[in-house]
């Protein structure tokens, strides 16, 4: 009789272990499927910069400063590996668009230039979803790092070797405030 107990404690065991490891698997995956949709739509938007800057460029040929530094955001984009890097550039962006935007407007043939329109518009349907592709990412991050963090899940993470994930946040308060640009100051 003990022996049976003994092997269907066991079995309980190894029963909750796997159980908990794949949960956390699945947890883990829903996190990169969230980063995934970040970097689709990061990548998205970095594509459009160039077309929006000659657009502009085409009318606002001494604005210089602006067009570099959405070009340089654009490029730190672009050759951005993990997470930290990808916050760093999504941080510029946050800085340069509004900036480049703000140049258009003192260009009133510019905003009626159907071009120009259309990748404004379709600029902001990327931030649209690159800010709902943030919220999965970090709805599925949390989750995530709860499970590591919560008994008796995080033994089994730390035996597996799971590794809690960063948030992907604008973390300086200049790129969570919309920069006030007037076209005197550029």
């Amino acid at each position: 009789m003990n022996f049976l107990l003994f092997f269907g404690t066991m079995a309980a065991v190894l029963l909750s272990v796997v159980f908990l490891h794949n949960r956390l698997v699945r947890s883990r995956n829903l996190a990169d499927e969230g980063w995934s949709g970040i970097d689709v739509q990061l990548r998205r938007r970095a594509d459009l910069i160039p077309n929006l800057v000659a657009t502009v460029q085409a009318y606002a040929t001494h604005e210089r400063s602006v067009f570099e530094q959405v070009t340089r955001a654009r490029s730190a984009t672009l050759d951005a590996s993990d997470i930290d890097a990808h916050t760093a550039a999504a941080n510029c962006m946050q800085i340069a668009l509004p900036r480049l935007l703000a140049v258009a407007e003192a260009y009133p043939a510019l905003n009626a230039d159907r071009n120009f329109r259309q990748l404004a518009d379709e600029l902001a349907s990327v931030e649209d979803e690159l800010q709902l592709a943030r919220r999965y990412y970090n709805g599925t991050t949390r989750n995530f790092n709860i499970l590591i963090e919560s008994f008796p899940s995080n033994l089994i993470a730390r035996f597996f070797g799971f590794r809690k994930y960063a948030y992907f946040n604008i973390g300086d308060e200049a790129a969570r405030n919309v920069p006030e640009v007037s076209p005197g100051s550029f």
